[in-house]
């Protein structure tokens, strides 16, 4: 038995760790497999959700430079990056605050015990086989943070040898190289890369903090391990693992950030309908910026064991227990702030799918018990019904939920203008959705969402010792907009997101979140393989701290030439109109640049 063409049980570890097999971004993307919107594999049109998937094929032919362009061009996603490549990056989803987003690799949570939040930065997209965007609410199935949604990074798992090599403006070099192994009954996978940017000032003029006009650069190492085998006829047990390294230099100084994830999953069949799933995960991540001697660290372990029961060809149910135990570590050795704090949670969840004639109804509960803040129960409904396969209508309603951060909590008030507060309550949502997807002719998608959704307890910081606090509401509301066309040798993607999301308490916008945001992709392949793009990115006024931020339209060109057999190359201007524009206030962004991509893979085919 080949591992690169498993039996069901081994799909059912595919299905819960690692990226199932996708085909490129097509006409036919409601028939692909999704696996984070009800934990559990199921085909796109199944999915009672507004989902995004990015696979291999869609990423590389985006050509993005990095991870957080390449998210910033979905349809409602917001970014924000204090300088170049490397620096510390947001992503907020539906209106929320970047910790409102739970981020998976490879099933693994990922986000810092410190922070929250999770830092895109030193992701790199060579790393990426597959992504999973789930707009909306899905606490009951994951727990805390999935109040905007979800974010599922599959790493790759080479079947075939690859590498490609890079180079573009700013100094930047890089290269990414990967191999496979697959015997009768297990397989073995390596990818390794290396990223270099001698970058450009990551401040303007004025930044609030004093400027210093010299070069900010960047270097990254990365490294991801797979291997499976098969354990008899019924089971297969599954292993992976991802390191990086990046060292980003900001003024006088650097920060250092160094992650670890990993797990391992057992998953088959227990006999007829029934199937499982145990899965353990680690996550670590050390952050050190020694100009100010300071240092975070921050530690989970997870243990997740979901059953499966098809009952009948008509309904699914989805039985689990999950533990996980966090650990976050804090020292400024200027100031003498020190914190070294932990906690455990324990959770249990029930999901239903029911399908009747055109109608399908998911019903999802969980119980969180946690031994910092103590318990939070989360409930998800949705029904959608399908008369035919070019319409489904939808409606949703979601609760979520976020823990407050160590930081948040602990963190001394050492004259810096902020305070932890260990008597915070963790922040709580309710989201109530519609959509509709249409598939009017072969060849085209449009997906369309309306949603509300209010988040209570909001942490905030406020007062004169800046403390944070439970004080605001949110209230975010939105409509998203999602179409999709191929025909013959043109492609085009497009979408839009309009959406409000203010403080109920003050009034003001939520900050660097923008009002209106869009993107179009427009494609042509001609007739010998050769293709030219071009993409265009708007993203309209934002608040910010001390002001706003104006709205700005970029402009990017994008040539792909196949070369020898297995062999091409790629070239990518970004912003072609030379603009100003920002997505922090007092950080810089980049003029008119170019990066250049050679690619080969083992058994392409390209001629």
């Amino acid at each position: 038995m080949s591992l690169r063409h498993p039996p069901r049980p081994a799909l059912l570890v595919l299905a819960c760790t690692l990226a199932l097999p996708a085909a490129a971004q097509d006409a036919h993307e409601l028939d692909r497999i999704v696996v984070t919107a009800a934990r559990r594999a199921q085909t796109v049109d199944e999915a009672l959700a507004s989902v995004t998937v990015l696979d291999r094929a869609a990423i590389e032919a985006s050509q993005a430079p990095d991870l957080i362009d390449l998210l910033g061009r979905q349809v409602g996603v917001d970014v924000a990056r204090t300088g170049g490549p490397g620096s510390a990056s947001s992503v907020f989803l539906r209106g929320g605050n970047s910790n409102h987003v739970l981020v998976l690799v490879d099933g693994v949570r990922v986000a810092s015990t410190n922070q929250g939040g999770f830092d895109f930065a030193n992701l790199p997209l060579g790393q990426i086989e597959r992504i999973e965007i789930v707009r909306g609410p899905r606490a009951a199935l994951w727990g805390s943070d999935a109040i905007g949604g979800v974010i599922h990074v599959f790493t790759r798992d080479p079947a075939t040898p690859f590498a490609e090599a890079r180079a573009g403006s700013w100094g930047r070099r890089g290269a990414t190289a990967g191999v496979g192994i697959d015997g009768v009954r297990g397989a073995f996978g390596v990818v390794a890369g290396v990223d270099r940017l001698d970058g450009f000032s990551a401040t303007t003029p004025d930044y609030a903090f004093g400027h210093d006009p010299d070069d900010d650069g960047y270097h990254n190492r990365n490294l991801s391990l797979h291997a499976r085998t098969a354990l008899g006829d019924s089971h297969a047990l599954v292993a992976h693992a991802l390191a990086t390294e990046g060292d980003v230099e900001f003024d006088d100084g650097r920060t250092e950030t160094g992650t670890r994830t990993g797990g391992v999953t057992l998953a088959g069949e227990l006999g007829g309908a029934w199937s499982h799933s145990l899965a353990l995960g680690h996550t670590r991540e050390d952050v050190d910026t020694p100009v100010y001697g300071s240092r975070f660290e921050s530690r989970r372990d997870s243990a997740d064991w979901i059953h499966t029961l098809e009952l009948d060809a008509r309904n699914t149910l989805n039985l689990g227990l999950a533990w996980q135990r966090e650990r976050g570590t804090s020292l400024d050795a200027f100031s003498g702030a020190l914190f070294d704090r932990s906690r455990s949670n324990r959770a249990g969840f029930a999901a239903w799918t029911g399908h009747f004639g055109a109608h399908t109804f998911d019903l999802a509960a969980r119980h969180d018990d946690n031994g910092q803040f103590g318990s939070a129960d989360t409930g998800n409904a949705a029904w959608g019904w399908q008369p035919s396969d070019a319409l489904r209508t939808r409606l949703s309603w979601g609760e979520g939920f976020r823990a407050p951060s160590f930081s948040e909590l602990y963190y001394p008030d050492v004259g810096y203008g902020y305070g932890g507060n260990p008597e915070l309550d963790p922040e709580r949502s309710r989201t109530l959705e519609a959509g509709l997807d249409i598939a009017p002719a072969p060849g085209q998608r449009l997906g369309a969402s309306v949603f509300r959704s209010r988040v209570d307890d909001l942490i905030a910081f406020a007062g004169d010792d800046f403390s944070a606090v439970n004080i605001d509401r949110a209230e975010i509301d939105g409509v998203e907009l999602d179409y999709g066309l191929v025909r013959g040798p043109w492609r085009l993607d497009a979408n839009a997101t309009w959406q409000d999301a203010e403080d109920a308490g003050t009034g003001l916008d939520l900050l660097r979140r923008a009002g209106r945001k869009a993107h179009v992709g427009l494609g042509y392949r001609f007739a010998g393989g050769v293709g030219i793009g071009l993409d265009g990115d708007y993203v309209g006024e934002r608040r910010d701290t001390g002001g706003s931020l104006p709205s700005f339209a970029l402009a990017h060109l994008r040539l792909e030439w196949p070369l020898a057999r297995d062999w091409r190359l790629e070239a990518r201007v970004e912003n072609l109109a030379d603009r100003d524009y920002a997505w922090a206030a007092g950080y810089a962004t980049p003029g008119r640049s170019g990066l250049v991509t050679l690619r080969w893979e083992a058994g392409a085919g390209r001629p």
